[in-house]
């Protein structure tokens, strides 16, 4: 699997849609032949691609770990907080709503390069896994910066956000 995390601004008649399956392999299905196919190709501007920083940004976003309710709101709800809309262990879907999405942007607007340093470097280098360095430093800020012009349109089109990661 690649671990590759990506965030949906999706409207409420697709959340609606995406809630109504009974089970999550129709969920699963949904999202990868719909949402997936939809955002990624024709409305770019809905879809903010996370690479594999995800990990690194949940963690540097809240109290260095990566747990579902970790950190504090509304900066832990920017990756894994949320609604969970899938129960197995080889997909995240975690969904924030509208309110939620508005909290989010004002909070992440803010935090420039060096506040994002001072959150990233307090990350325990142990129980994430993987070198805290200057270059993951980088690589990490680069995508969360990328994806503050997205949380401030979703917020301001009161659309909901849907992070994705297959695992």
């Amino acid at each position: 699997m690649s671990c590759l995390g990506v965030l949906f601004s999706l409207s409420e008649k697709e959340i609606a849609k995406l809630k109504s399956f009974k089970d999550d392999e129709d969920r699963l299905d949904y999202l990868e032949t719909e949402i997936e196919e939809t955002y990624l190709g024709k409305f770019r501007d809905k879809a903010a691609e996370l690479d594999k920083s995800w990990d690194a940004l949940h963690r540097a976003l809240t109290d260095g770990k990566l747990e579902w309710d970790n950190g504090s709101y509304p900066l832990n709800h920017v990756i894994l907080g949320g609604e969970l809309l899938y129960s197995e262990d080889d997909y995240i879907m975690s969904l924030k709503a509208p309110k939620d999405v508005k909290l989010i942007s004002e909070a992440i607007q803010p935090i420039d390069k060096e506040k994002f340093r001072e959150m990233y470097f307090k990350i325990n280098e142990d129980d994430y896994g993987f070198s805290v360095n200057e270059e993951d430093f980088e690589y990490t800020w680069s995508w969360f910066e990328s994806t503050k012009e997205f949380w401030k349109n979703a917020a301001l089109e009161k659309r909901y956000v849907l992070f994705t990661v297959d695992q």
